[in-house]
């Protein structure tokens, strides 16, 4: 057992990383991943973070490495935003935590998930840092691609790129380490285009199979203005409730634990010497939510983007095989009563509503525009 087990399809990456914990020489104080969403990332980094702290280089059993991988380290600090942007009362703490020796482990290390999201403000914090580092301190940055951060910080970091594994790969792993059905590992695999994350949630959850069925089957329910506004409530409407759901629960306990911390707990009516904390905490929870929204509709137009690029394949008679191999009938059907002029056009409606999204654009504007685009035109 190790701890690089389960970075599938990662040789290459794995091979420089495991070089730098065996070889000093080889070694950089700020490190940069990149590598399309489900490359395994957050993984990597995690994974060189134990082996950074295990007197064996990653064994994947001893205390430092299941500390690290679990979360739990004291000289291991990971930070995922859960909002827009890293934001500079988040990355000033940082700075002045990676200035301390560590307390147990071998290095302090400070893993940053999402680099891609920090401001010009906070990245300019960063980088202060990153220029003066101490000696046992490790910086490992994640991000989409290099171009996704700050040049100064990219030239000082040492980039490792992640590549998208093989969907037998993932499939495997899904097998061996959740235990999953072989086919619908395979099936997962696909329809999640070899992101493990999200191939594990759906080999795991028949709901979220179900959710990604209803969202493909819009192409084929648009057939009008009217189908195509209603639809796209309904797709807003979705990602507001599972937004909700992924964050309603920890909401709640975050309020509680503040109160609790201030001595409220139950109190009927605050003091205002403790709103603005309680109302801090309430924006922090609502931007939260926003990003798991915008989220949730840009892996759903992520997922249409897939059921088209099918569709093209079958119009192309392209020898490869489809992702969503369970929309098959659907896929053929779209693929005969359209060209693949239209099919690219509607790709290019999907990918425009990506880009709104990620200009904040209100969601159901942009989601509105998307449907009416994907309509058959007579």
């Amino acid at each position: 057992m190790s701890v690089w087990d389960d970075l599938v399809g990662q040789e290459p990456a794995v091979a420089v990383l495991r070089r730098a914990v065996e070889d000093p020489a080889a070694m950089t104080h700020a490190w940069l991943l990149t590598g399309p969403p489900g490359s395994g990332r957050s993984n990597a980094a995690r994974a060189f973070a134990a082996a950074l702290q295990c007197e064996a280089g990653g064994c994947g059993t001893c205390h430092a490495c299941t500390t690290v991988l679990s979360g739990a380290h004291p000289d291991v600090t990971l930070v995922a935003t859960e909002g827009v942007f890293i934001r500079v009362d988040t990355t000033r703490p940082l700075v002045e935590l990676a200035q301390r020796s560590p307390s147990q482990g071998r290095w302090r290390v400070i893993v940053v998930e999402d680099a891609d999201r920090f401001n010009d403000q906070s990245a300019n914090v960063l980088l202060k840092a990153i220029e003066e580092p101490p000696p046992r301190t490790v910086w490992l940055l994640c991000a989409p691609g290099p171009e996704d951060v700050l040049v100064t910080i990219r030239s000082r970091s040492r980039a490792v790129g992640l590549r998208v594994p093989p969907v037998d790969a993932v499939a495997e792993l899904l097998v061996r380490r959740d235990g999953a059905d072989p086919r619908t590992a395979l099936v997962a695999a696909r329809a999640a285009q070899s992101h493990i994350g999200i191939a594990r949630r759906l080999a795991r959850d028949p709901q979220a199979r179900e959710r990604r069925a209803a969202v493909l089957s819009l192409a084929s329910r648009v057939r009008g203005v009217g189908d195509a506004v209603l639809a796209a409530g309904d797709l807003v409407e979705t990602a507001q409730a599972d937004a909700k759901a992924a964050t309603e629960e920890r909401d709640a306990a975050e309020r509680n634990e503040l109160l609790r911390g201030m001595g409220a707990d139950g109190a009927q009516q605050l003091p205002p010497s403790l709103r603005a904390q309680v109302r801090q905490l309430e924006e922090e929870q609502k931007r939260r939510a926003t990003r798991a929204q915008r989220d949730v509709l840009d892996r759903a137009m992520v997922d249409l983007l897939s059921l088209y690029r099918d569709v093209l394949v079958v119009q192309l008679g392209a020898g490869v095989d489809l992702v969503n191999v369970e929309q098959e009938d659907a896929v053929r059907a779209l693929a005969a009563g359209s060209t693949p002029e239209q099919t690219l056009r509607r790709m290019d409606a999907v990918g425009q509503a990506r880009t709104r999204l990620a200009g904040n654009v209100a969601p159901l504007l942009a989601v509105e525009a998307m449907a009416i685009a994907l309509r058959p035109q007579g």
